[in-house]
């Protein structure tokens, strides 16, 4: 399975100002690839900060590592220099990443977007790229993402704008992807206990896991009170669509005859 870690950069989300909406959405597409997320963090723009979390997973050797933000033009966009850094690489001006840049603006400019199409040393900079790193297209903004290897990990810098983040994800980095996952299946349920007491389901729960390893079980409680009815959910990634379901099948049929002992009913099953 691939291990996976993400480090997502910017003053902004540790003062509270932006909600980090790309890690989550990025645990989620790339838990329904079949990776397991391992770690994710929030680091300030502080290049000898960010160079510590990636030399991190490094050394954890993650298999696949993504940085989200820093890649723009402004002085606080330091994600690159702080790989370079952590890799012991100098910055190098990349001619396709450059070109990346200028059609970009060109475009802009040709639309009204930006007032010139120049590459000012500000634009320049998102085309200083660590050596031996490869630019990627940016279907939406500006600054190119950005591929690198060391070792066994595949480390991807992506932009911080959720539109440019997504539009990269599910597109230009598709083939990699695809490589590093191959053919993969997931799926997640959802049973509908008539249960409010999370304390109750907890020692239940732990006999369906143990009869059931290759799948994720976890309740989730919000508030008590009267009238609440736990969410129990299911989740499993394998190498065919056939073999998430059985093995979804198996422990729901396990999950409803435990609770059943305990007279506890399973009033409705979600499939998502």
């Amino acid at each position: 399975m691939v291990e996976i870690e993400i480090i997502a950069i910017g003053n902004e989300l540790l003062l509270g100002d932006v909600l980090d909406t790309n890690s989550n959405w990025l645990c989620r597409k790339l838990t329904g690839l079949g990776g397991r997320m391992r770690r994710v963090v929030q680091v300030r723009d502080e290049q000898e900060a960010i160079a510590a979390e990636i030399q991190g997973a490094l050394q954890r050797e993650t298999d696949l590592l993504l940085t989200t933000g820093g890649l723009g033009p402004t002085d606080d966009d330091l994600t690159l220099q702080a790989v370079a850094l952590a890799l012991g690489r100098p910055l190098v001006e990349h001619p396709e990443a450059l070109a990346i840049v200028a059609r970009r603006y060109g475009e802009l400019a040709a639309l009204g977007h930006v007032s010139d199409a120049a590459l000012t040393p500000a634009r320049r900079k998102m085309a200083q790229l660590p050596a031996e790193g490869e630019p990627l297209f940016n279907p939406v903004g500006t600054a190119p993402p950005v591929l690198l290897r060391q070792g066994k990990t595949v480390l991807v810098c992506l932009p911080g704008v959720p539109a440019e983040l997504k539009g990269i994800f599910e597109g230009p980095l598709t083939p990699l992807l695809q490589g590093l996952f191959g053919a993969t299946s997931y799926a997640e349920w959802a049973a509908i206990t008539d249960c409010g007491d999370e304390s109750r389901l907890a020692p239940l729960l732990r006999r369906v896991v143990a009869g059931h390893r290759d799948v994720y079980v976890k309740s989730r409680a919000q508030h008590y009170g009267s009238g609440v009815k736990l969410r129990v959910t299911l989740s499993r990634a394998g190498s065919s669509a056939d073999e998430v379901q059985a093995g979804l099948q198996a422990a729901l049929a396990d999950l409803q005859s435990t609770l059943a002992e305990a007279g506890i009913a399973v009033e409705k099953v979600e499939q998502g």
